[in-house]
């Protein structure tokens, strides 16, 4: 994705991200409905899984590119049927990897988080700020 964006822009750092859970053998993307959401949060349920972020940024004058992935471990509560189907009902999980939020209503399904927070919310900003710091240390782009 980056690479595309800076090949049309031409200068400039250009970021691009992408997010999603892993529970054991299975990759949890955006639900493509509201019962994949209720599946996925019943999933999820009383168990640890892996948010992991992979990011990229690229220089657009250069093509200079640097990439990484972060992951965090995230443990969830059990949940009720009552709690899954109201959350789905609200429209939150329907845009997000894994079916939830962590930065919203879905906050209260957490019982454990093992990593960087802003990594589960979408971008890894320590990671991202390294990745900053290595361009600066070679010149950032004008």
């Amino acid at each position: 994705k980056a690479t595309e964006v800076a090949e049309r822009t031409g200068r400039g750092l250009v970021l691009g991200a992408d997010t999603m859970v892993v529970i054991g053998d299975k990759i949890l993307g955006k639900p493509s409905s509201s019962d994949e959401a209720a599946a996925m949060l019943r999933t999820l349920s009383g168990r640890v899984h892996r948010v992991c972020t992979g990011i990229a940024l690229v220089d657009a004058a250069t093509g200079r590119s640097r990439a990484a992935t972060e992951c965090t471990l995230v443990k969830f509560r059990s949940l009720s049927e009552r709690e899954i189907e109201a959350y789905v009902a609200s429209g939150e999980p329907l845009d997000k990897a894994g079916a939830y939020g962590i930065q919203g209503h879905a906050a209260v399904f957490v019982s454990g988080i093992k990593g960087c927070y802003s990594n589960v919310v979408g971008l890894p900003l320590s990671r991202l700020w390294q990745m900053l710091q290595d361009f600066s240390e070679t010149g950032l782009p004008s």
